[in-house]
């Protein structure tokens, strides 16, 4: 039992950080119906940003309350990230919005081999770690001699996730940004015949779902304490697996997907061999798919006639 209940702290403290990088996908993929596979590069390349900055303040600057120095690390990660997302956007996507729909794919994959390779060259092969930071825990019980904790940095995660999720759901529904997202989902022509400016929408699209992947990489970083620059692939691969689990095009779906995701890992790293955790990631996306090819929160895609 005891082991039961840390590993399900574990995996809902994961499945948090794959949902925020899971709504990346979700987003880009309801606007303009493209997966966006540089996206887990531009995560990568945001918890390089965050741990930069986060030595410049802790160093340079001399900022030792460890909340103050996250929140300036959260603004500037969010704010470069998402300048990168968007000028990717202008040069890599909008240029072939119209063409033939492997094009942006193609052109999507270039772009994550380039952010890799250049996080490579600038910053080395090596891992690069933190300092140690938010290294206490709660105690929740202890039995047997085994201690269930809740550390400080996890708590943060998992709270951080829930009031983006809500900030973001109240976005999508009740903003006029959101009434143009959605317009835009369901008919590009006839949203920019009434007026709404497409081209926009979905920059600031690309914008809110880098800032998202800003925040993720912040979060893995102080989760784990160190980077790499390959560590875009596969967390990148994991959200994007979480957001057809959950339904791509549904936030929701893309935070629940994310949550399976973790707790599966985590749980059959516990109780199996951990060499086969991504295996049963990926086993869990094909049974469901299987039986609901739209995912856990999707909807049946209406071709339109």
């Amino acid at each position: 039992m005891e082991v039961f209940v840390q590993q399900l702290i574990n995996g809902l403290t994961l499945g948090s950080i794959y949902g925020l990088i899971a709504i990346g996908y979700t987003m880009v993929f309801g606007i303009i119906g493209m997966i966006n596979f540089a996206h887990g590069d531009v995560f990568m390349l945001s918890a390089f940003i965050a741990l930069i900055t986060f030595l410049v303040v802790t160093t340079w600057l001399g900022i030792s309350s460890i909340a103050l120095a996250l929140l300036v690390v959260l603004i500037v990660a969010m704010v470069l990230t998402s300048l990168w997302s968007w000028t990717i956007e202008r040069v890599a996507y909008r240029p072939l919005r119209g063409s033939f729909r492997l094009a942006p794919l193609i052109s999507a994959i270039g772009v994550s081999i380039f952010l890799s390779n250049f996080v490579q060259v600038v910053q080395g092969a090596r891992n690069k770690p933190t300092p140690p930071m938010m290294r206490e825990v709660i105690v929740l019980f202890e039995r047997n001699g085994y201690a269930v904790a809740i550390s400080y940095r996890q708590i943060v995660i998992m709270v951080v996730t829930t009031l983006l999720l809500a900030g973001f759901w109240y976005l999508v529904q009740h903003t006029s940004l959101g009434r143009a997202q959605r317009a835009c989902e369901q008919d590009r022509k006839m949203a920019a015949l009434l007026g709404i400016d497409v081209d926009r929408t979905i920059s600031i699209t690309f914008v809110l779902g880098a800032a998202l992947a800003a925040v993720a990489g912040t979060m893995y970083l102080l989760y784990y304490g160190v980077i790499s620059f390959s560590d875009g692939f596969v967390p990148g691969v994991k959200a994007f697996t979480a957001a057809v689990l959950g339904g791509i095009g549904s936030l929701p779906g893309a935070v629940l997907g994310g949550l399976i995701i973790g707790l599966v890992e985590t749980f059959w790293s516990a109780y199996f061999s951990i060499e086969y955790k991504d295996v049963a990631a990926f086993s869990i996306l094909a049974i469901v798919l299987i039986f609901m090819p739209s995912g856990i929160l999707g909807r049946p895609e209406v071709e339109k006639v």
